[in-house]
């Protein structure tokens, strides 16, 4: 089993299942938890976080700008003002807890890097800002690459059930994917990133179908075969609400089966936002398939 060493924590890659929670500091999150949108929006980002390390989560993933179908980017200077205050207060707070800043801008991730997040979480796989695997290499974080083909003319919204993408075509899913993953390894190499500090993440819900989504999540052994750790983020995703016609407020069955089948496929790590019951989940997962 491969070993990774992120600040003060070992992850033994196949040996449990990591658990990560988000934290959107946005004021549209697609599944109703954005932050920015409560009065006191630091001191709510605070309890959540506080929930969250009482669980037992291994990871915080902090981000200041929506990635939902259809949202509209935020400017860099925007996304440090929400971002780097909830990142000072948890090192303080919590100075052992690990910190992923979930970010495809260079100059935010440095800033983050700086105050102390340990992780970038890429949902372009360094294809958007060509200047970000520098920043990485020269922290020497971890990187979590996401296969992204999320075009706004590909997506549509329902009311109740949130955006989705239709009419995505690909050649062939899992081929497409995994190549297109690993052309975002070969950008972290070349920029100096070891290969012990990539995990790869198949960006479910990131311009793919329903039926996309519910494919690729029930073949994701064949991305953990590309040789990298993988991490799984269905978490209250449209693909969910859509094939069980549910609000994300309503999705913590749909997610839980989506975390379960993720983990005996080959998951890493998930990411979840309902951080409390999902570690239940993981750890009963775990207790039945991993030896």
């Amino acid at each position: 089993m491969q070993t990774l060493k992120i600040g003060r924590q070992s992850f033994t890659w196949g040996s449990r299942t990591y658990v990560m929670g988000i934290l959107n500091i946005t004021p549209d999150s697609f599944s109703g938890d954005g932050l920015l949108a409560a009065d006191g929006w630091l001191e709510a980002s605070m309890k959540q976080a506080r929930r969250y390390v009482a669980a037992g989560v291994d990871i915080l993933d902090i981000g200041g700008e929506s990635t939902r179908p259809g949202s509209q980017p935020v400017e860099a200077e925007q996304e440090k003002e929400r971002v780097i205050p909830v990142i000072d207060k948890i090192k303080v707070e919590f100075p052992d807890t690990l910190i992923s800043i979930d970010t495809y801008k260079a100059s935010v991730a440095d800033k983050a890097l700086q105050a102390g997040a340990q992780i970038v979480n890429d949902v372009w796989g360094l294809r958007a800002d060509p200047e970000l695997a520098q920043v990485v290499a020269r922290y020497q974080s971890v990187v979590i690459l996401m296969h992204n083909r999320s075009k706004p003319v590909h997506a549509q919204a329902q009311a109740n059930l949130g955006g989705r993408y239709i009419g995505m075509e690909y050649d062939n899913l899992l081929k497409d994917v995994g190549n297109e993953l690993m052309g975002s390894v070969d950008l972290a190499v070349q920029a100096g990133i070891p290969t012990g500090h990539i995990i790869l993440d198949p960006g479910i819900g990131f311009g793919k179908t329903v039926e996309q989504n519910l494919e690729l999540l029930n073949r994701l052994d064949e991305i953990r075969q590309l040789g990298y750790p993988v991490l799984l983020g269905p978490s209250r995703k449209s693909f969910i609400g859509y094939t069980l016609d549910l609000p994300p407020y309503q999705r913590i069955e749909g997610t839980a089966a989506a975390i379960a089948v993720g983990i005996v496929r080959g998951a890493d790590i998930v990411r979840v936002h309902d951080v409390e019951f999902m570690l239940r989940v993981a750890r009963m997962t775990d207790a039945i398939v991993r030896k």
